[in-house]
C-alpha cells in the first residue's frame, strides 16, 4: 500500500478501459469479414457490455446497467440479431458512443484501501 497522494482523485471509473476496448472493436467491426470474424466481434462485445453493466451496479448507477444488458443482447453471439448491413454499422457506431460515455461517467468513490 502506498500513502495518499493529494492528486489523486477521490474516485476511479473501472468501465473506462472495457469502454474503450469495446469501442475500438466497434469502430474496427465495419472492416471484420463476415464470419468468424463477425462472430468473435459479437463475442467481445457481449462481454465487455456485460463487465460495463456490471460496474454500474457497483457504481449504483442502474441506468447504465439497463443500458449494457440491452447492448449484450443485441450484440449476443448465441442468439444472433439479424440485421442488415448499414444497420450494424450505424448500431457500431452508436454502441461505440455509448461505451465512450459510460467509461467516463460510471465511477465508484476510493476507498482508504484502493489509495
Amino acid at each position: 500500500m502506498h500513502a495518499s497522494r493529494p492528486s489523486d482523485p477521490p474516485f476511479q471509473r473501472n468501465a473506462l478501459a472495457p469502454g474503450i476496448l469495446a469501442a475500438i472493436a466497434l469502430f474496427l467491426s465495419p472492416l471484420v469479414p463476415e464470419g468468424i470474424g463477425a462472430t468473435i466481434v459479437r463475442f467481445v462485445v457481449a462481454i465487455l457490455a456485460l463487465i460495463v453493466a456490471w460496474f454500474a451496479v457497483q457504481a449504483g448507477q442502474w441506468w447504465w446497467t439497463i443500458v449494457f444488458v440491452l447492448v449484450a443482447v443485441f450484440w449476443n453471439p448465441v442468439f444472433a440479431v439479424d440485421v442488415e448491413y448499414g444497420v450494424w454499422a450505424i448500431a457500431g457506431v452508436i454502441g461505440a458512443v455509448l461505451f465512450l460515455a459510460a467509461g467516463a461517467l460510471i465511477k465508484t468513490e476510493r476507498n482508504a484501501s484502493d489509495r
